[in-house]
């Protein structure tokens, strides 16, 4: 298993970078299944989580994200869920609706490896009257909107104990163009693959005290790596807070609770590193999850993650 991880991880940093496009999370460990399916099925709950993020708050058009999960495991190997992302930039909006299909298989005394894969649709719209053009009668843009329907799939992976887990994702295999030569001039964009690799430990620092460092590394064509590092200390298996790190783009504070026993809420503030900071106040980040345990009197493992 070692020896595979670190094939995993060459390969990942040795892929080729053009522009990263999917959304950026801060709490991405609470909605793992949105980018990568074998995590659908891995908590033996039916799992609904929420999740909305707004970014760089005082800049007009910035992105503004929302997603939603649901997953749970349908038999002794098979894990279903669905994935909805809504995502709008400026005169941009994308949504994408995807079903998730996971099987897991057991490698250890406590360890899975799971397997999955996603597939569904993109629907994509930019307001072409919305921009603002060099010819204020440009009748190209002129009650036109640009909108298409886009099949895609994804695949992942996802090995997990306990305490530990790892992961590695392609959400969008598919490569899709939005516009091609059109007027003699080029105006070309595209859905480009992202590679996303997760993991995460937890430390048992004392039998109320748990610490929780994790990662993700997030990788397309064109873009340089985006790199979040977090370290969260969980008490009474209830409170949880910490710091995370966007290696040379932010800086976050992240808080969560468990409200309930099937209730966790929770919010980050990420605070902009680069100069981009000096034009917004932040991004805000909030997430819903709801974990309803199939056997609520079934003595088992504890999952934190």
């Amino acid at each position: 298993m070692k020896k595979l991880i670190l094939i995993i991880a060459v390969v990942l940093f040795t892929i080729s970078a053009k522009g990263q496009q999917d959304p950026q999370y801060t709490q991405y460990m609470y909605n793992m299944n949105i980018i990568n399916p074998a995590y659908a099925g891995s908590y033996d709950a039916l799992s609904l989580n929420f999740l909305g993020r707004s970014q760089w708050v005082g800049i007009d058009g910035a992105p503004r994200t929302l997603t939603m999960g649901i997953n749970s495991p349908v038999g002794k190997n098979v894990g279903l869920g669905l994935s909805v992302i809504i995502d709008a930039l400026g005169p941009v909006e994308e949504q994408n609706i995807y079903g998730d299909f996971s099987y897991t298989l057991k490698v250890g005394q406590n360890a899975n490896l799971a397997l999955g894969v996603k597939a569904g649709f993109t629907f994509f719209n930019v307001c072409l009257p919305c921009l603002n053009t060099v010819n204020e009668n440009d009748q190209a843009f002129i009650n036109e909107n640009a909108n298409k329907v886009m099949p895609n799939i994804g695949a992942g992976a996802f090995y997990y104990t306990d305490k530990f887990y790892v992961g590695l994702s392609i959400p969008n295999l598919l490569q899709t163009f939005h516009f091609e030569k059109e007027g003699g001039q080029v105006t070309r964009a595209s859905e480009r693959k992202h590679f996303f690799l997760t993991s995460g430990y937890v430390f048992n620092v004392s039998n109320d005290v748990k610490l929780k460092p994790s990662a993700m590394v997030k990788a397309a064509e064109g873009a340089p790596l985006s790199i979040d590092f977090s370290g969260n200390v969980l008490l009474y298996d209830k409170l949880e807070f910490g710091l995370s790190y966007r290696l040379d783009e932010s800086v976050s504070a992240l808080i969560n609770v468990r409200a309930s026993r099937s209730l966790r809420i929770g919010y980050a503030y990420d605070h902009t590193l680069t100069s981009l900071g000096n034009f917004n106040s932040g991004s805000h980040e909030i997430f819903v999850l709801f974990n309803f345990d199939f056997e609520r009197n079934k003595i088992k493992s504890p999952r934190f993650f």
